[in-house]
């Protein structure tokens, strides 16, 4: 027997052979096809010389890769530096208890978390329903007429919200007011939001909104107040109506199964936040905002709206509707930049309603009001004053001995709302008990009274609803068979599973996105995310509380600044459309900081991703594109003569690299040298580091600021459309200028700008994930994992060429980590669309490349690392199937109207019917491969009809009548 060592046996228990897909006999496969004796070879040919890094990334302790036994066992020894208290603060986060069967078979679930956004309607129709059910929810709730497909927090969907109705609203006036009462972290982030826009932000008395009187085009009021007051604003909405302005309410979901709907008195648009619905605290996030108006305002709402359609067959589909990613289409004209929404979160909410139905809320919600009627009288006999006479969840309580409660409190376990030396918060929630409110009687008692607490039922039984009877509610909500049906767990589990089954994800098949990076998400990546130590952590407890979180935060910024090269890093926005509008408002507060704020220009190639140009007229730039040449690069002569046209104003360049159209273009050092010779930055999109990692630094070849997308290039789930992380590395010249968040004590500098998210430190829960996955990869894993990718990319390329032309390419016919397919020769010879081939695609059980962007017409392939050769085989294999499909059109041997891509996606039923009605046989339909006859997808619907579902647009669940 040979004789292996020690060290060479240990080597194989690594994570990143687990990680990266292909083999090294695959990858020498690979390059053999390539004409490349080596990786590094290859690398050398794609990537400029100039910008090549040549050392090895500095992570620090973790240079060196860690086992996953170990890397989790690093992270659990860190998160046990946090205290997980019982938290009675409140201010718009909740403690709330998941149900197991959510937080198994969605939360955890990989056919669920892996998934991407559905702009794939026919394999997607699992998550979709869910959506709608979140839209559903939110529209009973609400009292309001539609809702989007959530949003990424409270605070940004009220800031989304005061755009909107500046938008559709008559007012001219330039004033937006905010109620006193308002939860502060929504105030500051509509401050941030409001002033590159030119909007005045001012704030008013609750108590007084009947006597405002001056202009304005809005207002924007808390339903309850952050404080716990509930006040009947109907007679002042009116009145602000009558005044040509509109009314915003941030409401809280479960109040509203008591309390009156904010649709019902008046409110124009309603938002708020759904993480009560059975969502972890989490820190802070991820949690699904939501944002609810008039059936008026349909075609202006921000974010993503599903809506029903039917399919080829008749047979009702769900998809993605109207105003989907609009900022594709109308770029600097877009009315928000939002790409990615929340929807895990969102299905979670979503499904946490259907679980309880509207009895189950009802109940939870009139518990929640009970107890805290019940501490309201136990704090009156103590003595104690509330600021509040009205509530359903919060009371302030008037105190001279604040700071003594709230050691008191830690003491017993629990956190209190600090709110100043004077008050001090109590917020009640589901997850309160009896014995919570003992605890908070002898936390109140001490030092006041030495009695034994009350007799709690006896007190109960004097307690009646505190709020005025004209806000207790009388409509129904969540009437719908849906929320009545899934009640017990075998149905609810059932439920979620047939949901499931009609989607791919990950879990089932490659991805090939290109621009999207749908890579391994690697289980023990997961597993921290539940831990009570990250789970149940509110963001709003003392710092000596989340002494572990923010340890691992700032390891994972180190981490992500000796990857880009940056001198810091920003972990606050919550998605990349978060991040890009971050760094241009980095940008902004920079150049003011040198007396140059007129600075407004921002150039843009004409290639850009639409949320480039959406963010940068957010930030209140002014956008000017710039051309690009036949190869898809940069036209370095156009944007020289424009950063001189310019010089004097020119704010930045918001550029891609590796470009979007998938190459190392060899001008970026060039394109940087142009930009700050004449005063401009250099924001560098982070879409595509899975071809830099390792391999180059934008920070170290001319960047200045980029976003990146930690749901991309460092492994967080894109959990069908998010949640996400953006943030953003700077160079030390922008470090002053990263985001703050005053409002609860979090300023990383003086100079810093306002709030971007809700939380101090956005989507902070799932950051495990991207900590363990670099500690598992290391800095030789983080490089062969881009290499692997570009590698992977250039394969798929070459053995697709022959069928396809491939669009854009490097010298030797080389890409990036993505590639362009051309399929605009074929649709002009045979009417066979890109679309079309995307559809067929579904019928050997993958999901589609990226359609149509950057180039109509095409799709774009981007296969990561972590697919293995014969996954990658398998699907050039169904490629090149598919071209031969389409070359019998071009002979005539298939009818140009009538042939399998153009029927596709073909389901069971259709191919299980008693007449076939088509010129190709059924089994040409069902197997063209003959490894389907093993293992085979079913699409649950036909062909989506969009124009259908936007003339007919429905979002909401099925009529009743469906289920009759």
């Amino acid at each position: 027997m040979t004789r292996t060592s020690l060290t060479a046996l240990e080597a194989r228990d690594d994570f990143i052979s687990r990680h990266i897909g292909p083999s090294d006999a695959e990858q020498a496969a690979m390059l053999q096809t390539l004409g490349y004796p080596s990786r590094q070879a290859l690398i050398d040919a794609i990537v400029p010389a100039g910008i090549r890094r040549h050392d090895r990334i500095d992570l620090g302790a973790f240079t060196e890769s860690q086992t996953e036994q170990a890397a989790l066992a690093q992270l659990k020894a860190i998160a046990g530096k946090n205290k997980v208290l019982k938290s009675f603060i409140g201010q718009g986060y909740y403690g709330t208890h998941t149900p197991g069967v959510i937080l198994r078979n969605i939360f955890e679930n990989p056919a669920w978390y892996t998934a991407y956004t559905p702009y794939q309607p026919e394999i997607s129709q699992g998550r979709l329903e869910a959506i709608l059910n979140f839209q559903q929810m939110v529209t009973d709730m609400t009292g309001m007429d539609i809702a989007n497909a959530s949003m990424l927090d409270e605070g940004t969907a009220a800031a989304e919200a005061m755009t909107l109705i500046q938008r559709v609203g008559k007012s001219a006036s330039k004033v937006f007011y905010v109620a006193d009462d308002v939860l502060p972290q929504t105030l500051e982030v509509v401050q941030t939001r409001a002033k590159p826009i030119g909007v005045e932000v001012k704030t008013f008395s609750a108590a007084a909104l009947a006597d405002l009187n001056e202009a304005c085009f809005g207002v924007l009021l808390q339903y309850p107040g952050v404080n716990g007051d509930v006040r009947d604003y109907k007679a002042a909405a009116e009145k602000l109506h009558a005044a040509g302005a509109m009314v915003i309410v941030a409401a809280d979901l479960l109040a509203l199964t008591m309390l009156t709907p904010p649709g019902e008195w008046g409110a124009d648009v309603v938002v708020g936040n759904s993480q009560r619905f059975g969502v972890p605290l989490g820190f802070g996030g991820p949690h699904a905002g939501y944002l609810a108006t008039r059936d008026a305002f349909k075609r202006s709402m921000p974010g993503r709206l599903v809506g029903v359609t039917v399919d080829a067959q008749g047979n009702q589909a769900y998809r993605l509707a109207l105003q989907t990613r609009e900022q594709h289409i109308r770029r600097e004209k877009a009315t928000s930049n939002i790409c990615t929404a929340q929807v895990l979160l969102g299905v979670m909410a979503s499904m946490y309603a259907v679980y309880h139905g509207p009895q189950g809320l009802a109940r939870i919600g009139q518990r929640v009001h009970r107890l805290t009627g019940v501490l309201a009288t136990l704090l009156g006999q103590l003595g104690y004053t509330l600021t509040n006479s009205t509530w359903f969840d919060t009371l302030t309580i008037q105190t001279a001995r604040a700071k003594e409660l709230h050691a008191t409190a830690v003491e017993h376990g629990i956190n209190l709302r600090r709110i100043d030396d004077q008050h001090v918060g109590v917020s009640l929630d589901e997850t309160t008990t009896r014995e919570d409110i003992a605890t908070l009687y002898r936390v109140f008692a001490h030092g006041v009274s030495s009695q034994p607490m009350p007799d709690l039922d006896a007190i109960e039984a004097t307690v009646s609803h505190a709020f005025p009877d004209s806000l207790a509610r009388t409509s129904a909500y969540l009437s719908h068979p849906t929320f009545n049906r899934y009640h017990a767990e075998h149905e609810m589990l059932r439920y979620l599973r047939s949901l499931a089954d009609k989607d791919l994800a990950l879990d089932r098949t490659m991805i090939p996105l290109g621009s999207c990076t749908m890579k391994l998400n690697a289980t023990s990546e997961m597993i921290p995310v539940t831990w009570p130590e990250f789970s149940n952590i509110h963001p709003l407890v003392p710092d000596n509380q989340t002494v572990g979180y923010r340890e691992m935060i700032t390891q994972l910024e180190a981490m992500l600044s000796a990857a880009t090269g940056y001198a810091a890093v920003s972990l606050q926005p919550n998605a990349g459309s978060q991040g890009e509008y971050a760094g241009l408002l980095t940008i902004q507060a920079y150049h003011a900081s040198r007396g140059e704020g007129h600075r407004n220009i921002c150039l843009i190639p004409s290639s850009a991703h639409g949320t480039n140009p959406a963010s940068a007229a957010m930030a209140g730039m002014q956008v000017v594109v710039t051309a690009c040449d036949e190869n898809g690069n940069v036209d370095l002569a156009d944007l020289k003569a424009k950063a001189e046209q310019h010089s004097a104003n020119l704010a930045c360049v918001m550029i891609t690299y590796p470009s979007t159209h998938g190459v190392f273009e060899e001008g970026i050092q060039q394109l940087c040298e142009i930009i700050h010779a004449h005063g401009g930055q250099v924001y560098i999109d982070g879409a595509n580091m899975n071809a830099l990692v390792g391999v180059a630094a934008p920070g170290r070849f001319g960047g200045d600021v980029s976003h990146l997308n930690l749901h991309k290039t460092f492994c967080i789930p894109h959990g069908g459309g998010g949640p996400g992380v953006g943030p953003i590395g700077v160079g030390a010249h922008l470090a002053p200028f990263l985001p703050n968040q005053r409002s609860t004590g979090y300023v990383r500098g003086e100079q810093g700008i306002g709030t971007i998210s809700a939380a101090a430190y956005g989507s902070a829960s799932i950051l495990p994930i991207s900590w363990m996955y670099i500690a598992m990869m290391g800095a030789d894993g983080l490089k062969a994992a881009t290499e692997t990718a570009i590698l992977a990319a250039n394969y798929v390329a070459r053995r697709l060429a022959p069928h396809y032309p491939v669009l854009y390419t490097g010298h030797d016919g080389l890409v990036a980590h993505e590639c362009i397919l051309d399929l605009r020769p074929l649709t002009d010879a045979t009417g066979i669309s890109n679309e079309d081939v995307a559809k067929r695609l579904m019928d050997f059980g993958f999901h589609a490349p990226t359609m149509s962007f950057p180039v109509p017409g095409t799709l774009m392939i981007e296969p990561t690392e972590s697919e293995s050769k014969a996954e990658l085989d398998r699907f050039i294999d169904a490629m090149i199937t598919i071209r031969a499909e389409i070359a019998k059109v071009e002979r005539g041997e298939f009818d140009k109207m009538d042939n399998p891509l153009k029927g596709a996606p073909h389901t069971a039923e259709v191919l299980t019917a008693d007449t076939w009605a088509h010129k190709y046989s059924r089994e040409e339909a069902a197997y063209p491969v003959p490894s389907l006859r093993k293992q085979k997808y079913w699409p649950p619907v036909g062909r989506a009809d969009n124009v259908y579902g936007d003339r007919n647009l429905f979002c909401g669940c099925a009529p009743i009548s469906d289920y009759e």
